[in-house]
């Protein structure tokens, strides 16, 4: 540090008290050099151990029971129409007691009412079903 204490000369009244930053900034800059060449080198990949070759084919292939939805919001199971919510309520009450569960296929369509499929997905969640897939997805991307 340096400092002007020396006795004021004739056209200067005022003391000089200003401490010089040049080796404070020469101190900062070693410091953050050191600091950046003793940061180790970031990998930007994740390493996994994922398993070789192909899995066992399932032992049992599941049974798919298609639900489908026309334009009309009237729901088919199987091909066959389901007349109203109780038909519908006990013929899922009746795929959720099989052991293993069938595979639920649901295809709405584009015109139809959202709501249907919300309630056929709420009503097959509600009784325990779990494997629930929509199928024909690709007729509500606009092109």
């Amino acid at each position: 540090m340096a400092m002007n204490v020396g006795a004021p000369k004739r056209g200067d009244m005022d003391v000089m008290i200003d401490i010089n930053t040049t080796p404070l900034i020469d101190v900062m800059l070693v410091l953050l050099v050191m600091l950046i060449i003793t940061i180790p080198i970031q990998l930007h990949s994740v390493n996994l151990n994922l398993p070789t070759g192909n899995p066992p084919p399932p032992l049992v292939q599941p049974e798919v029971i298609k639900i489908d939805i026309d334009e009309g919001s009237r729901i088919f199971w199987n091909g066959d129409p389901i007349l109203n919510r109780d038909d519908l309520v006990t013929r899922i009450k009746a795929a959720a007691a099989t052991q293993p569960q069938p595979e639920i296929h649901l295809r709405p369509n584009k015109e139809s009412v959202y709501g249907t499929a919300a309630e056929v997905m709420a009503e097959a969640q509600k009784n325990g079903l779990t494997k629930i897939g929509i199928i024909g997805s690709e007729q509500f991307v606009d092109e």
